[in-house]
């Protein structure tokens, strides 16, 4: 049975212009969507202890503590489960934070994506490098202990300069977990429908070897492609998907993983809204999806796939069955280890492609 739960919070007070994801401007909604979120929970739990709890958005910060301690009464949590809150700086107010601590949140992800005020600007946030600064301060003297920032590279303007200062400023933070994504331009974003120049392939190449070399420098160990993290700080959370384990989804444009049976909701959100427990999408996994998606996911981790486990699980000899495969991309881009396979830094690189070589 699952053990972490995903909350979608798809309110937003404006739209960042790189931004495809699910949110809405209509924070109007949150009180009716807060009640057809917990009838979903109701209806769908079923009782486990959790091992960890994400709200994700969106900005789950636009919600009152009030609506957040609701949320999380209905669900088992122990003083192990990592609970982690998505905040953006701006939101990050002193009691806000205070309150967020008092009612179980133990984990804060700011959503900063880079320190440069004209590129934020650029960019649509509504948050500035002296905010993120403050709030960073206000959640370590509310008691926050494990500490995350996501890092966005490839952004218009920048350049391996303004990126490094970007770096600098994340070491002097002393926080525990880095999470860093290239910028993909997507429908329905801003910019995919005015178009902006950013820096090309290998320039975000070079960008995301000098953010793999300075953080693991100052401390940081990369233990999936996109996330850095101090020792004993990797997140749980994320952990489970490239685990994959299962999970619950609740809100609308949730995604879980329940049962051998992925199932997704709808992205509207007032269907949402007056009918929470009908699910968009639900597709039962084959046995070679779900191969194949331990070897995607296997991948992504730094410590690479298992192949006893794996050829135990699928009855299969991996080393036999992708032999065409390894030997093409060894030694450059794939090496083996003490349990498998995993990517060089090189091998990271070109991830997309090598990965698509294993899916038949």
């Amino acid at each position: 049975m699952p053990e972490s739960v995903y909350i979608h919070i798809p309110f937003c007070k404006s739209k960042c212009k790189y931004c495809s994801f699910v949110s809405i401007v209509k924070t109007g909604f949150i009180e009716d969507y807060i009640s057809a979120l917990i009838r979903e929970i109701e209806n769908n739990y079923s009782g486990e202890t959790l091992k960890t709890l994400y709200f994700g958005g969106g900005t789950p910060s636009l919600l009152s503590v009030e609506f957040v301690k609701k949320i999380m009464n209905n669900f088992n949590i122990s003083s192990q489960t990592e609970i982690t809150f998505e905040i953006n700086p701006d939101d990050a107010e002193p009691d806000y934070l205070k309150w967020l601590r008092d009612v179980g949140i133990n984990r804060l992800s700011f959503g900063v994506q880079t320190f440069d005020d004209k590129i934020l600007d650029l960019i649509g946030r509504r948050h500035n490098s002296k905010q993120v600064l403050k709030a960073i301060e206000a959640a370590k003297k509310a008691g926050f202990e494990n500490l995350s920032v996501d890092l966005i590279y490839g952004l218009p303007e920048q350049t391996l300069e303004t990126l490094e200062k970007d770096l600098e400023t994340i070491k002097a933070l002393d926080i525990q977990h880095v999470s860093t994504y290239g910028l993909k331009i997507e429908e329905p974003s801003y910019f995919y429908y005015h178009p902006i120049d950013v820096p090309d392939a290998d320039i975000q190449a070079d960008m995301y070897l000098g953010i793999n070399n300075y953080l693991e420098n100052i401390g940081f160990k990369r233990y999936e492609i996109s996330n850095f993290a101090r020792a004993g700080f990797e997140s749980k959370h994320n952990l489970n998907y490239w685990n994959n384990n299962e999970y619950y989804g609740f809100g609308a444009a949730a995604h879980g993983y329940k049962d051998g049976i992925r199932y997704s909701n709808t992205e509207n959100l007032e269907e949402y809204i007056k009918n929470p427990l009908k699910h968009l999408t639900e597709y039962l996994v084959t046995t070679n999806e779900k191969l194949e998606e331990e070897i995607f996911l296997g991948f992504r981790r730094e410590k690479g796939i298992n192949i006893e486990e794996m050829n135990k699980k699928f009855d299969i000899d991996f080393e036999s069955k992708y032999q065409n495969i390894l030997t093409k991309y060894m030694p450059k881009y794939l090496i083996k280890t003490d349990i498998g396979y995993k990517f060089t830094l090189d091998g990271v690189l070109l991830s997309n492609n090598i990965l698509a070589d294993f899916i038949d």
